[in-house]
């Protein structure tokens, strides 16, 4: 073929080639121009269904004009029958080839993080998205997108090629029922198994091709097509956080979202997929941003110790805690910067650790420690920025200024900081370091006695939380964080069953609206939102969109990062449950493994499940919660007497809480202690009389039981009283005895869920 001149096009050379066609570089000896020519191999041309597929490629593609589509100029046949497209000829590599250039990891597969970085494999899907776009608005499928079919040109502009197994809507199939067409590493469930194909086939495959790009290895990888094909249908990926922790959390739940193996589960166009890989950050967003080099930010990590308390008052503790969790939640809004979360930062509060060891215990560089001594109207306040490597002072500072200054000390500190470990700030940035919702002393001194209460999340101390946080209000009538504060005490009030469902959850969604409504930028107003949502509402789609606004807004919100998790778990996705409890353990590092544990147990997955309660007991052995879980999955596993005894335990420590108190119960129903079982129910009903006991507790002993009649009786309570764990009735594997009722079905489409 090289060298020979088929009809105006003389042929150059070979470019490449597959199982739809051969590739030639030509020059269009007309329009002195050079172009691509594809041919059809000659062993299919006796193939009519190949033959018409090829021509449906031409008409199809050339349809379609859009920067990031292969331009087809013409369709033509060679005087020895050979049908034959022109297109456009690009100077630039495969995205398969750009991808295989990354350098490989032990295992011989290939990393993502060199050649391919992840702000460059999100720039290529937006723009194989883009594509897309276009082509899912002209009706056209292209069903085979994979690494070798794109093109990068040497300018950076991506371009889809191939689109043989296009299918236009409502035109009659071009392969026989239950045939697949496509290659099978990509292929979406329903193109696997040969059924009818829509858009979100495609969305499917740029899903594939993005986890590809990330990590250097496919989802479903295996050297036989048909082993694949049993991987695509029946099994999860590895999440791409445990191929390369540095994979951004929102990126990951794309990925997740466009390779849900149920096609009503994904994103639905690519257009949701296209706006949400925008909204991840600083990306490109049109040509001329996208040639524009990235801003370089440095990734420094930091923990703010609790500041000490040197104040005569030992009540000014308040106040010194307040400044450390104020300079923590300021830092977090520098991109760049990772802070540790306050509960693992206060774990050291009075600890006299040396600070290497508190550095290494955090996975951080750096600290900051200092200390408050408050008296009358006046602060002293020092701060000392420490580097963990060598133990030296990058900066230190005194302040010894009258009260009404403490605004600006704040600031200081925290640009300080920031100048130190040499972070670029962006102008929003800027603003939002200093950003406060209230500029009132009396009424910020208020909310810092407020949260000191709520952080002891006793009833007691909840109650008083909230009176500090009403008294601010009425101080500075617009601090919404006053109102998201309130509004997550009310919530907690009614998590920890101090008082009803009923009584609390409405008051805490009026407060987090209020916040919103005052400044809609106030984070922890959209978690609390969220979490009512969750468990009061079952609203799982108003939910899940304020926790990701809540995210969006503060990524180090490790509230909303847990519960987003649970959120995710109650709904049945449970390897993006997992991601984001990730994410929330490297924000705070010494946090309980109990929620990774749950979600595992949810999973089947008994033993690591058992393994992370095992260690969480390990590491607090005063706490109830890991002990009696541990106990739960050692019945499970028909370790009887060994749970029972570790739940016998956890009784003990916990004062009888009436959770575990219900899983004792729910234990020796399923070992056969009918009697010890009817003991825990008559006790969870005496106790109901005098306080907030959950109705779904005893709907789990009665399904133990084999009791359904009873077992929905308390399940209909639960309804009416929105009991929280609720919440959780679609995975919760102690009621799947319900779960061929015809009853259990129509609970949840109450509450709109469906298996």
């Amino acid at each position: 073929m090289i060298g020979q001149t088929i009809s105006h096009y003389k042929i150059l050379e070979k470019l490449g080639g597959g199982g739809m066609g051969v590739v030639y570089k030509a020059e269009d000896t007309k329009l002195k121009r050079t172009v691509a020519l594809k041919f059809l191999p000659p062993d299919l041309t006796r193939d009519d269904e190949a033959k018409d597929r090829f021509i449906h490629e031409a008409q199809a593609a050339s349809a379609l004009q859009h920067n990031n589509i292969c331009n087809i100029h013409d369709i033509d046949e060679s005087d020895d029958g050979r049908i034959f497209i022109v297109m456009d000829c690009y100077e630039g590599d495969t995205l398969r080839s750009r991808i295989a250039k990354s350098p490989r990891l032990p295992d011989g597969s290939y990393k993502g993080g060199q050649e391919l970085r992840i702000e460059d494999a999100t720039d290529i899907a937006i723009q194989i998205a883009q594509g897309l776009q276009k082509a899912h608005e002209k009706g056209i499928v292209h069903r085979d997108i994979k690494p070798a079919n794109i093109i990068i040109t040497k300018d950076g502009v991506v371009k889809i090629l191939d689109f043989g197994l296009a299918k236009l809507a409502g035109q009659a199939r071009l392969t026989k029922t239950g045939s697949t067409v496509g290659t099978a590493a990509y292929m979406s469930p329903e193109q696997a198994r040969g059924e009818d194909v829509d858009h979100r086939t495609d969305i499917w495959s740029l899903g594939v091709v993005l986890y590809e790009m990330i990590t250097g290895r496919l989802p479903f990888k295996s050297d036989y097509d048909q082993a694949m094909v049993y991987l695509i249908l029946n099994e999860e990926p590895q999440p791409m956080t445990s191929v390369r922790s540095d994979v951004p959390p929102g990126l990951q739940s794309v990925v997740t979202k466009a390779i849900r193996k149920d096609q009503d589960g994904r994103y639905q166009t690519v257009t949701e997929m296209l706006i949400d890989l925008k909204s991840l950050g600083d990306l490109p967003r049109d040509e001329t941003s996208r040639k524009q080099p990235p801003i370089e930010r440095k990734q420094s990590s930091i923990a703010v110790l609790p500041f000490a308390n040197l104040s005569a008052d030992p009540e000014n503790e308040y106040f010194s805690d307040g400044m450390s969790e104020e300079i923590i939640n300021a830092l977090t809004k520098v991109n760049g910067l990772h802070v540790v979360a306050r509960t693992s930062s206060f774990a050291f509060k009075g600890k006299n650790e040396d600070i290497r060891e508190i550095g290494k215990k955090l996975h951080v560089e750096h600290v900051l420690e200092g200390s408050v001594r408050k008296a009358g109207n006046r602060l002293r306040i020092t701060a000392q920025l420490i580097k963990i490597a060598d133990g030296y002072h990058l900066w230190s500072e005194r302040f010894d200024q009258p009260m009404d200054d403490v605004f600006a000390i704040q600031d200081e500190i925290s640009l300080s900081i920031v100048d130190k470990l040499k972070v670029t700030l962006l102008e929003d940035e800027k603003g939002a370091l200093a950003k406060r919702s209230t500029e009132n002393l009396e009424a910020y001194n208020l909310l810092l006695q407020g949260r000191y209460s709520l952080n002891k999340v006793t009833r007691e101390s909840l109650q008083l939380a909230i009176e500090r946080f009403q008294e601010a209000i009425c101080v500075s009538p617009d601090y919404a964080q006053a109102y998201a504060e309130m509004a997550f005490a009310y919530h907690v009030l009614g998590f920890m069953d101090y008082l009803p469902p009923k009584e609390v959850y409405p008051k805490a969604k009026a407060l987090a609206l209020k916040a919103i409504e005052i400044d809609p930028t106030t984070a922890e107003a959209h978690v609390v939102l969220a979490t009512v949502k969750l468990f009061y509402d079952w609203d799982w789609e108003g939910a899940e969109s304020a926790f990701r606004r809540a995210i969006e807004l503060n990524p180090s919100n490790v509230h909303a990062r847990v519960h987003y998790a649970y959120c995710l778990l109650f709904l049945g996705r449970m390897n993006e449950s997992l991601v984001e409890l990730t994410t929330a353990k490297s924000i705070d590092p010494l946090s309980d493994p109990v929620h990774l544990g749950i979600v595992l147990l949810r999973m089947g997955r008994l033993e690591e499940a058992r393994d992370r309660f095992k260690k969480s007991t390990e590491s607090k052995p005063e706490y109830a919660n890991p002990l009696w879980l541990l106990g739960h999955v050692d019945v499970l596993e028909g370790r009887y007497e060994e749970g029972l005894s570790e739940i016998r335990r956890a009784l003990s420590l916990s004062g009888n809480n009436a959770i575990i108190l219900a899983g004792f119960g729910w234990s020796n129903a399923m070992v056969g202690k009918r009697d010890e079982a009817l003991k825990v129910l008559d006790e969870l009903r005496e106790r109901s009389a005098r306080e907030c006991i959950r109705p779904c507790l005893s709907a789990k002993i009665y399904s133990a039981l084999g009791e359904n009649d009873l077992a929905f009786e308390w399940l209909e309570r639960a309804y009416e009283g929105h009991d929280a764990s609720l919440a959780a009735i679609l995975n919760d594997e102690s009621l799947i005895g319900l779960h061929q009722d015809p009853r259990f079905d129509e609970l949840l489409r109450r509450m709109n869920l469906k298996r």
